[in-house]
């Protein structure tokens, strides 16, 4: 199992916790980005750099992706895509994709794109708090100690 990390998006904080859990458990996690991102030292942690464009790093992660793996990213079409290949995803507020719900959320986005798209303001997601964190450092905990178990 593998932990790939949209980094072009994910908030700082949320790296930081992912790093800390790659040391501690050591569980091999990529981040795969469009520009530099940096990185702690350490043998479990890499990062994949790939060309500018839209979409460019959710090919890539998940043309490597294997079936079991963690992909972290707020991005619902690529939770749907690492869905579709047997991965799990989890957004960075600790919101877990799944079969069950990665549909309402593709239905809910592609209404707010419409909106926007006809002119109406729809508004971004709020801040990222202390609750969003603490809520994805325990799915995160959570899923790698169920994928402990099963190893």
């Amino acid at each position: 199992m593998e932990i790939w990390v949209d980094a072009d998006a994910c908030p700082a904080v949320i790296k930081e916790i992912l790093f800390k859990a790659a040391v501690r458990t050591g569980v091999q996690m990529t981040l795969v980005a469009n520009r530099p991102v940096r990185i702690p030292v350490s043998r479990c942690i890499r990062f994949v750099q790939v060309r500018a464009g839209l979409d460019v790093a959710d090919h890539e992660i998940i043309k490597r992706l294997a079936a079991g793996d963690l992909v972290i990213t707020a991005d619902i079409p690529l939770a749907a895509d690492v869905i579709e290949k047997g991965g799990w995803a989890l957004n960075p507020r600790g919101e877990m994709y799944s079969v069950e719900n990665i549909r309402a959320r593709l239905g809910m986005r592609d209404f707010l794109d419409s909106l926007r798209a006809s002119g109406i303001e729809t508004g971004g997601p709020p801040t990222l708090n202390k609750t969003d964190r603490q809520l994805f450092a325990n799915q995160l905990d959570q899923f790698l100690t169920r994928a402990a178990q099963k190893s």
